[in-house]
């Protein structure tokens, strides 16, 4: 986290846009007789709020807490990523009889 005062953001607010977004980081803009502001990328703030969705449900929350202790265990397990484009293909393949063509 990197702290600026309003002076030096407002002087170089490109810079300070620029910079939050290349590091995925936030500035914090320090103001003297105001309450401080935060600047961030859209991507990070999207993600600080996907966060906040998925730990709002306490249930979610528990399960992924579960999940994360499991993996920290080693009881995580190792699985191949389906090709869905493949596999939509060779469906389509099967649904129109040509399958033996392949």
């Amino acid at each position: 986290m990197r702290i600026i005062n309003f002076s030096d953001a407002r002087n170089s607010l490109k810079a300070v846009i620029d910079q939050a977004v290349d590091d995925a980081d936030v500035t914090v803009i320090a103001r003297r007789d105001a309450p401080d502001a935060v600047v961030m990328s859209f991507e990070y703030y999207s993600s600080l709020l996907e966060t906040v969705h998925l730990l709002k449900s306490p249930a979610n929350a528990a399960h992924l807490a579960r999940s994360i202790a499991q993996l920290n265990a080693g009881q995580a397990e190792r699985h191949n990523l389906i090709d869905v484009e493949s596999d939509a293909h060779e469906e389509s393949e099967v649904q129109s009889g040509r399958m033996g063509e392949l």
